[in-house]
């Protein structure tokens, strides 16, 4: 074999090998990939379903029922709402007219179930997402919130 041609078989192999790593990359990401959705937004084009997602908003007062170790609530963006539930425990800081993001997936019945739930960290603290959302639909009150 020439020297040349063996070259060229070592920078064939290299590429080779530097596409399959990327490739191993990307589908890594992509598995990790979680999208963000607000009850409006759900309402506009519907999440595929069992398809892991995060759904972010207010939880909705004097919606929250606890059954067992079940909790039962609803999240809404002031324009819609969605019936969400969540086996475990709850963060110390859930609590009714709070933001809250919940990571899940949205059943055949349209109800959410949440496999994690994310609260507020203090008294003045919204989730960034869930504050962009209200204030695209109009339902942000300067001064609700700080971020």
């Amino acid at each position: 074999m020439k020297r040349k041609h063996r070259r060229l078989l070592v920078v064939a192999v290299s590429l080779g090998l530097l596409g399959s790593a990327a490739a191993l990359v990307l589908n890594a990401v992509e598995d990790s990939l979680v999208f963000f959705y607000t009850p409006s937004d759900l309402a506009e084009r519907p999440a595929p379903p069992e398809t892991l997602f995060r759904l972010g908003g207010l939880v909705e007062e004097g919606s929250v029922r606890t059954e067992g170790a079940t909790t039962y609530f609803i999240v809404t963006d002031l324009n819609r709402t969605i019936p969400a539930s969540y086996t475990g425990v709850l963060p110390d800081l859930f609590r009714e007219g709070q933001g809250v993001v919940a990571e899940g997936t949205l059943g055949p019945d349209g109800r959410f179930t949440a496999s994690e739930v994310l609260a507020k960290h203090d008294e003045t603290y919204m989730p960034k997402e869930v504050a962009d959302a209200l204030r695209k639909s109009g339902q942000w009150r300067e001064g609700e919130a700080a971020q």
